[in-house]
């Protein structure tokens, strides 16, 4: 990289005539220093020979000005001046050209070659071409310029002298362009599927020369520059070209690569300027710090296994069993590099089988856990670089932990800095403020109808899985894309063209985001957080439901109605229960008519909801037997499991991002750290049992893997039924939601098996139960029951939940 005055900082929020105060004072005239290394004498030569060749070079530097001088004359005679013309230079120093290549570095002209450079606080520019060294003339304003009697434009450098320093360096303006027409046209047409490696800035060798690709999308933008610190964050001197109607420009600047900061300088429609930070960015400055950083990926990946598994069987078919981390909290202060030294470890040994890590892409404001996001090609800044976070997702997968990551297309913030408006009009929202403005969370929709914003957020869905390896995307807020009245009143929303309130682009983002994923990244799942019954969230897109709508394309969508039924049931006293019952059977109606993902998940346990553990009723052991018997209910029930962090050990308070889960809970010197441990055993068993069990997920998407035994029992707070496998094979769960003890409690069967043994039964000992159990092997009874042709006679114990498999 060529030596360069150190930067003046990274935070350029004051305006460019203010910033011009920290570089070396304005060009005075004075007489720029020359230099000429390529006639240089070595040490080792005559004295005759050093004379001989410094008067060959002062010879060469005579005949050049002479023809310089000729050149000029000539040139002046065919009115051909080398000097930009009025406007040019107008439109170069208010950031509004839309051509700098054209009219700056080396063109051919009658008469030579004219060189401009367009160098502000520069004292002299001087062009360096083979032994040629010839000084610039100075036009004022930072422009210098010159005509030289060359027949073609040669190779050459530019020596710039500043007051106090010299830098040799080449000329940014005598480059093509980096971008091809291929990359263009899809761009143009919305269709760039690896978007993250033609936009944003890219270290690169072009033509020879080492440096950074700088490109940005900003169609209504007058002008646009870079600022960094490699130019003390004025960008006066480095102008991007316009790359056709693409509404992209693009500008190469040599000699400066990764770990710079920079963001891009708009010129707006109405002439006003603003900074911003770069859209497509993969890697950020650490918050409250908004710059973009140049960065290139050198990780080296282990885990093709790992990839080459994940696809030969689809999730719904296989053990899915979700811990949802908030990486900042979890073990506060730990880098990604240090989270993966504990995490993989912690969440293995549990027998999850993936993480969910609540969005890592960088976002401004901490309180948000990531869902107001700013950056949304970088993982947060935080916790180290994307190369780290590459380290962390490598890890888990080399210890068989599938990553799922929380993506949230729905919305972002509107910081100044940041995507609103972000070249001077609506871009990446809606042009309708009724659209583009989010009821609930003071943020700004995505604009889903422009094919350029769904082509970027199709690019980051695919970034994630591509570049990071990520195993599934949970897509945040799909309920309030969908609808065009979401948090609406009347009034405040305009019907579709068919008049209903289907937000019908956001429908074809979802549908066409989907089918890109599912085409490229064999093995990775997406799932919707929908919380309404729209129809059709997993189905296949091409699918068309009774709505008229094809599929939205995903592959598991989070049971909301599960989710509220059965925490409502088990937040009444077990005497009130009976009259609720149908809160926990309800959820086997439609259990079919999705993919679903059962979550106990952060929403749950924030904001005045309280902890799993603390909504349960009773004392503290009643709360804890009701905790560990619904935790066992969940595992058993058809469909996926996600559960928060914290609650696999029973934390009484609730998650707050600010000091993560009381960890010392599960302190040994804590007198009630067997209580916590208890349930964190159970929360293990309850995964390892389910792993070996494939009647509990092989069948979770068919009617055909559950059967009830008994749904009806409500005066007795029981719930039974059976799980099956392809090949028939079952495990009988029964829960007991009340707190007694019911002996002999007569239950249906098949009778085709000849005995029963518990697996799991959350009243044990170890988990911090009663240990009421039935430890023998349980042999059917011939008199059926539940309108099953056998039945067996059951220990229920108090607030317990009980799984059984043949023995």
């Amino acid at each position: 990289m060529t030596p360069r005055p150190e930067s003046s900082g990274s935070h350029p929020e004051q305006p460019a005539e203010q910033r011009r105060t920290e570089p070396p004072a304005p060009a005075r005239k004075k007489a720029a220093v020359k230099k000429d290394s390529a006639h240089k004498t070595p040490a080792k030569k005559s004295a005759a020979a050093a004379k001989a060749t410094a008067k060959k070079a002062a010879t060469e530097k005579t005949t050049v000005k002479k023809a310089v001088k000729k050149a000029t004359k000539r040139a002046t005679q065919i009115a051909v001046s080398p000097a930009l013309d009025a406007a040019d230079r107008e439109r170069l120093l208010n950031g509004t050209h839309h051509a700098p290549h054209s009219v700056l570095g080396a063109h051919p002209v009658p008469g030579g070659v004219v060189f401009r450079a367009f160098r502000p606080y520069a004292l002299a520019v001087t062009v360096l071409s083979g032994g040629l060294t010839v000084e610039l003339h100075d036009d004022g304003d930072g422009f210098f310029s010159a005509l030289l009697p060359l027949r073609e434009v040669p190779a050459y450098r530019l020596l710039v002298s500043y007051e106090g320093t010299t830098q040799e360096t080449e000329d940014a303006y005598r480059f093509l362009p980096t971008l091809g027409e291929l990359d263009l046209h899809l761009i143009g047409e919305g269709r760039h599927e690896e978007l993250w490696t033609v936009l944003g800035a890219h270290p690169m060798t072009h033509q020879g020369v080492t440096g950074t690709r700088f490109s940005v999308w900003a169609p209504n933008a007058r002008g646009v520059r870079v600022a960094g610190s490699f130019n003390f964050w004025d960008g006066t001197g480095f102008p991007m070209r316009s790359l056709g109607s693409t509404g992209v420009w693009e500008l190469f600047v040599p000699g400066i690569g990764e770990g710079e900061l920079y963001k891009f300088e708009i010129t707006r429609p109405d002439g006003s300027r603003t900074l911003r930070a770069d859209p497509l960015a993969r890697r950020t400055e650490v918050p409250p710090a908004t710059s973009s950083v140049i960065t290139s990926s050198t990780y080296e990946w282990g885990d093709a296994e790992w990839l080459e598994r994940r696809a030969e069987v689809s999730a719904h078919r296989a053990p899915f069993s979700v811990y949802e981390v908030h990486l900042p909290s979890w073990r506060p202060g730990l880098t990604y590099r240090q989270l993966a030294e504990q995490l993989p470890a912690y969440v293995k040994d549990l027998g999850f089988t993936h993480v969910e890590l609540m969005p890592v892409a960088e976002h401004p404001f901490g309180g948000s856990w990531g869902y107001q996001v700013t950056g949304f090609y970088a993982p947060t800044a935080r916790l180290g670089t994307p190369d780290d976070f590459r380290y962390l997702v490598d890890a888990l997968h080399r210890a068989g932990i599938g990553v799922l990551m929380d993506w949230v297309p729905a919305h972002f913030p509107r910081d100044e800095w940041a995507l609103a408006e972000f070249d001077g009009r609506p871009l990446y929202e809606h042009e309708d403020p009724l659209r583009a403005a989010h009821p609930d969370w003071g943020t700004l929709e995505f604009d889903f109808g422009r094919r350029e914003v769904r082509n970027f957020l199709v690019a980051n869905a695919l970034y994630w899985c591509e570049e990071f390896h990520i195993d599934g995307l949970r897509v945040d807020a799909v309920a309030s894309m969908l609808y065009l009245d979401y948090s609406r009143e009347p009034g405040q929303w305009t019907p579709n063209e068919h008049g209903g309130r289907e937000n019908l682009d956001a429908v074809a983002f979802l549908q066409e985001m989907n089918a890109t994923v599912y085409r490229r990244v064999p093995g990775v799942v997406t799932i919707a957080e929908e919380s309404t019954a729209w129809d059709g969230v997993t189905r296949a897109t091409h699918h068309k439901g009774p709505s008229g709508f094809g599929g939205l394309g995903f592959g598991l969508k989070w049971n909301m109605g599960w989710m509220h039924d059965s925490l409502q049931y088990m937040s009444h006293e077990p005497v009130h229960r009976r009259y609720h019952h149908g809160e926990m059977t309800f959820s086997m109606v439609y259990a079919y008519s999705e993919n679903y993902v059962l979550p106990i998940s952060h929403d749950e346990v924030v904001h005045g909801k309280r902890s799993l553990v603390s909504k349960m009723p009773g004392d503290w052991w009643q709360q804890r037997a009701n905790l560990r018997a619904y935790l066992a209910f969940m595992w058993a029930h058809p469909g996926k499991q996600l559960l928060f962090m914290g609650q696999e050990f029973a934390q009484g308070a609730e998650w707050s991002e600010a000091h993560g889960p009381d960890w010392w809970l599960l302190d040994p010197q804590y007198g009630a750290e067997a209580d916590h441990r208890g349930v964190r055993d159970l929360v293990r068993d309850l995964n390892i049992v389910y792993r070996n069990t494939p009647a509990l997920w092989r069948g979770d998407t068919e009617p055909s893997g559950f059967r009830w035994v008994t749904g009806d029992a409500a005066e007795d707070n029981v719930f039974a039924f059976l799980r099956y496998d392809a090949d028939g094979s079952p495990l009988l769960a029964v829960s007991h939601f009340a707190p007694v003890v019911r002996q002999d409690y007569r239950i249906g069967v098949p009778d085709d098996l000849p005995a029963w043994h518990e697996a799991v039964n959350t009243d044990a000992g170890r988990y911090g139960g009663g240990d009421i159990t039935n430890p023998d092997p349980v042999k059917p009874e011939p008199q059926g029951w539940h309108g099953y042709p056998a039945s067996i006679r059951l220990t229920l114990p108090p607030l317990a939940t009980v799984w059984l498999r043949p023995a």
